[in-house]
């Protein structure tokens, strides 16, 4: 694989470029904001791709750290301060105890679905002639309902791909460069997965080095990054391999399914469930910003 172009996911090693370090608008490391660490709180550490809820603050041997328990129950313990993403934003982790109470509470400014501050209204943005791909039209509308303020303001584009098996003569055919570049949300993207080969063989290509960036979440389908919890369930139903995965989550939910039209009114009303970016799993949130980071910041 060329330098520049790489495939992320968070099961395993990622380079760290400008589409990871949270630098879109100019942002600079003096300008993260501190963020107390809090129970309940899900950071990311941005070196690792590690991604956990924080179970508590622990001091030993002169420093404060705090633990994070992952998929699975697994715990790994990182001492606090810069390096992390919260809910796909660079942020600086400061002890709680040193954070004294302010007199009074803060306004909060107008935020995006995305959690973005939002901008007073200007005129439309030309859009760019770089791209974010996506599997699906599902994967699209998520996308736009979440993130759609914010890709309006930079000019960005979502397309649909219906599928990426033809990924690799998709990227040749857009031929990109430095002034159109393309990113790509893949699902699935797991190692030794298909998506993860067909994208390893796109990146090869003639023109991907730096200027194509192919990242994902591990889950089947998109649907399954909106929350349990959002709609009310404990977990995801578990489908049988070879059952029609959409059709088996609607029985699994007790929801129509008898064809096409109910996995339709099935997705909306998913989608229907999805306000802002604290309804989405961490492991989609920092790969959107990823990517959209990578489509905007220049340098």
């Amino acid at each position: 694989m060329k330098p520049g172009g790489y495939v992320h996911n968070d099961w395993g090693p990622r380079e760290l470029t400008t589409a990871n370090t949270g630098r879109r608008s100019g942002r600079t490391r003096r300008d993260v904001p501190a963020v107390p660490a809090r129970r309940g709180l899900v950071f990311e550490d941005a070196t690792s791709g590690w991604v956990g809820e924080l179970l508590r603050v622990e001091r030993t041997a002169g420093m404060v750290v705090m633990v994070l328990e992952g998929r699975g129950g697994r715990t790994r313990t990182f001492p606090l301060g810069h390096g992390f993403l919260l809910e796909g934003r660079p942020v600086e982790i400061v002890d709680p105890a040193t954070v004294r109470p302010s007199t009074a509470a803060p306004v909060a400014p107008a935020r995006t679905a995305s959690g973005s501050v939002r901008t007073a209204p200007s005129r439309a943005r030309v859009a760019r002639a770089s791209r974010i791909w996506v599997e699906g039209k599902h994967d699209a509308e998520l996308v736009e309902k979440v993130w759609g303020d914010d890709l309006r303001e930079e000019g960005i584009v979502v397309e649909p791909l219906g599928g990426i098996d033809d990924l690799v003569d998709a990227i040749r055919d857009f031929a990109p460069g430095p002034q159109r570049r393309l990113g790509v949300l893949v699902d699935h993207l797991v190692p030794g997965s298909k998506e993860s080969r067909i994208a390893q063989d796109a990146l090869r290509l003639p023109g991907a080095a730096r200027n194509v960036i192919v990242v994902g979440h591990p889950y089947v389908d998109v649907w399954q990054v909106i929350k349990p919890a959002v709609l009310g369930i404990d977990a995801w139903p578990v489908i049988a391999r070879g059952q029609d995965w959409k059709t088996g989550i609607l029985a699994g939910l007790g929801w129509p399914h008898a064809g096409q039209a109910d996995v339709a009114r099935g997705w909306q009303r998913l989608l229907g469930s999805v306000h802002t970016y604290t309804d989405l799993e961490p492991a989609l949130l920092g790969r959107v910003e990823e990517v959209i980071d990578f489509l905007t910041v220049t340098g």
